[in-house]
């Protein structure tokens, strides 16, 4: 091992006075840069006494090269002769004072925090440990060199000019959260080489399903390169989600069909469902990291710069909101930087549309206190001129009470409402009654109408990667998550479940159509009402998990078509077919998914906007409002003022509908026939059909009694359009 031996001086001074071994090159943008003759090389950290760039041959071993020049706390140097495709990591000397939170540790390479790609993986925990027994104790003097993952330093991406991106309007924004592996995984149209990766999605069978269904943009569980958790490593078992980030400008390279090729790949996949007209939207974890909390392993961050990094107490204990034993300090100008740095990366370089926050509250935090909507990170992304033209979606939480902030985020984002999941799923389980049910069909006004936000601000769900699939939601009262190894400790159990007389697996016809009727009413719930409508990737398949409501890990050695992969060849084609039939009904339907509030507003017709009515076609008064008996809703949409506008931007107008939701077992149902009204309906969809046909699409005439035999989704369109 030498240090410099082999590179020639430099007279450049350093920021310091002190005479600089090699160039300084620049302190921007952080990370590895290929340049012609060389790489240049910048880290954060400030407080470091000495930072090396560590130069890992082919057999393992390093040359370190020190990063003599610090500008603006960055380390920096320009290194001759480092080429695309060499591996490197860094190692930060100073002070080690674990109740400061200053934790450098020489013994520990560490991984750049802008890495583009990673490869390798854990040895010995303990290698990774800065701390011998207590992480307040003596500093480890164990090299973990051969027992971290370590960078590549990678050129920029070059091709031919890539697709146009599919912009899709919100009003239009059907989303559909999937997870790169379990998609493809077990998909007999997709090359068994390509399944469960990045190019398994742009297969043609895969682009035809979400064509075929109506999808309008992918949200993809973590691609950014996961570090399963060192407590779930002890179980034997692996992240299977990917909420555990290693590296936030690098994708996961468990999802390559090649390894090493990942970038590459990830921007073919991309392109693919571009070229289809298709958006895809990351989940992405700046809240909290994988290095767990204090007593966990120095990999990244910690090393370099804990206090400008993590969220510390008084006593240098991490503070954590996040429930995954740290949280990245969101009023910290380097989080800041690196946030803002990994998002534009993944949208200028990467092609990206748009991102979902994990526990976007903690981004709202600043210094861990009270939420707002002005706090430095939210800010610097909804301003930033790249960042502000993207889709942004906030998870509207943290695990602590404070941090429920539904509804609270500003303009320039949308927010998942799980209000909306849990006041639908307890009416189709017959929990309650209309009154929630009117303001989540209408968007969610009463959570999202403040400070100019639109409709479409509310992320609708009924089900998402963390809980029940719609099939289990249906077929478990309980949640069974032994196979996570905690005893069955893990996962909500606040469901809103039923299992309709039998727990799991059932060959009963009956109670298999009783659940295959709850599940179209939730999903024609779902799709029909007015927000943005989120999917869970394999509902429309008839996909389950056994009733596991966390399916976080999976057994270490766990293949990918084993670790919770959708089933294709079981694949229910009737409601493939019935998902498809609600999606295009949206889309031919303005008056369900409007971009602006109902408001009781007079029409150019004078009829309201929306009107509400009962089994008996009577207008809701505060008493029947107020009755929890009730089990129907009727909702009519005025079409004549349809707040929504053309490609060209001109405004559009649409047949009037009526939309109505039976909760319950057979009844009589008189269609809402207000005197302005139209005087003739056209039935459109009955959800308790298989395929969502009406089993007679003849007009009715309003006011006609129509009889329903148990729980069903209703729409009549007014007819002549």
């Amino acid at each position: 091992m030498s240090r410099n031996d082999d590179l020639p001086p430099s007279p450049h001074p350093s920021v310091d006075g002190e005479s600089s071994p090699n160039p300084p090159g620049s302190p921007f943008p952080l990370g590895a840069t290929a340049m012609p003759t060389g790489t240049q090389f910048a880290v954060h950290a400030p407080e470091a006494e000495g930072v090396e760039v560590c130069l890992i041959d082919p057999q393992g071993g390093e040359r370190r090269v020190e990063l003599a020049t610090r500008t603006f706390g960055v380390r920096h140097a320009f290194v001759p002769g480092v080429r695309p495709g060499d591996r490197y990591g860094f190692r930060a000397h100073g002070t080690w004072d674990p109740h400061s939170g200053r934790r450098f540790n020489g013994a520990k390479l560490l991984l750049d925090p802008s890495a583009r790609q990673v490869t390798g993986g854990f040895g010995d925990p303990a290698a990774s440990l800065a701390y011998v027994d207590d992480p307040f104790g003596a500093p480890s003097s164990v090299d973990s060199l051969g027992h971290v993952p370590v960078a590549v330093v990678r050129a920029p991406l070059t091709g031919p000019d890539r697709p146009a991106r599919p912009d899709v309007p919100w009003d239009r924004t059907v989303l559909y959260e999937l997870h790169v592996g379990s998609f493809t995984a077990r998909n007999d149209a997709v090359p068994e080489n390509l399944r469960g990766t990045y190019l398994g999605l742009t297969q043609p069978a895969v682009l035809e399903h979400l064509a075929r269904i109506g999808i309008t943009s992918v949200e993809l569980l973590p691609v950014q390169t996961t570090f399963t958790e060192p407590g779930v490593r002890a179980r034997g078992m692996r992240n299977h989600w990917g909420y555990s980030t290693g590296a936030y400008f690098a994708p996961d390279p468990r999802f390559a069909a090649v390894p090493g090729e990942e970038v590459e790949e990830f921007a073919a996949m991309v392109d693919a469902l571009h070229a289809v007209g298709i958006e895809v939207i990351l989940d992405v974890v700046y809240n909290h990291t994988c290095e767990s909390s204090v007593d966990g392993p120095s990999i990244s961050w910690r090393g370099l710069d804990a206090p400008g990094y993590y969220l510390l107490d008084g006593r240098g204990s991490d503070v954590d909101l996040t429930g995954c034993g740290n949280t990245l300090d969101s009023a910290s100008p380097a989080v800041v930087r690196m946030v803002c740095d990994s998002l534009r990366y993944w949208v200028q370089e990467m092609g990206v549309d748009g991102f979902r926050f994990d526990l976007a509250s903690t981004l709202g935090r600043p210094g861990g206190w009270r939420f707002d909507t002005r706090a430095p990170l939210l800010t610097a992304i909804a301003v930033d001129p790249v960042l502000s033209q993207a889709k942004l979606i906030a998870e509207p939480w943290d695990a602590t009470g404070a941090g429920y902030q539904v509804g609270n985020f500003g303009v320039a984002f949308s927010e998942w409402n799980d209000r909306y999941r849990d006041t639908m799923r307890g009416f189709w389980a017959g929990h309650h009654g209309v009154r929630d049910v009117a303001s989540r069909l209408a968007g969610s006004e009463d959570l999202f109408a403040g400070g100019g936000r639109l409709p479409w601000a509310s992320i609708n769900f009924i089900t998402a990667h963390d809980g029940f699939t719609a099939r289990d939601l249906v077929s478990y009262q309980d949640k069974h998550n032994e196979a996570n190894g905690e005893q069955n400790r893990d996962g909500t159990d606040n469901n809103s479940s039923v299992n309709h007389g039998v727990e799991g697996p059932t060959e009963d016809q009956s109670v298999l159509d009783a659940r295959g009727r709850h599940v179209r009413a939730l999903l024609a719930t779902l799709t029909l009402s007015t927000g943005t409508p989120m999917l869970l990737a394999g509902d429309e398949l008839g996909h389950t998990q056994a009733g596991n409501n966390n399916a976080y890990c999976v057994p270490e050695d766990t293949p990918a078509a084993d670790a919770w992969a959708i089933d294709w060849d079981a694949a229910d084609q009737n409601m493939i077919r019935y998902v498809g039939r609600l999606l295009r009904i949206r889309a031919s339907a303005p008056t369900l998914r409007q971009q602006e509030f109902f408001t009781g507003r007079a029409t150019p017709t004078g009829r309201p906007d929306l009107v509400w009515f009962d089994s008996a076609g009577t207008e809701f008064d505060t008493a029947r409002w107020n009755d929890d008996s009730i089990r129907t809703i009727q909702a009519w949409v005025d079409g004549s003022d349809v707040r929504s506008y053309a490609s060209d931007g001109g405004r559009v107008d649409d047949a009037s509908s009526l939309l109505i939701l039976h909760s319950g077992g057979p009844a009589e149902i008189t269609l809402a026939c207000p005197s302005w009204s139209t005087s003739r309906f056209v039935p459109v969809l009955d959800s308790a059909n298989l395929d969502g046909v009406p089993s007679d699409t003849v007009a009715l005439d309003a006011g006609s009694t129509i009889s329903v035999t148990g729980s069903t989704v209703l729409v009549y369109r007014s007819a002549g359009r």
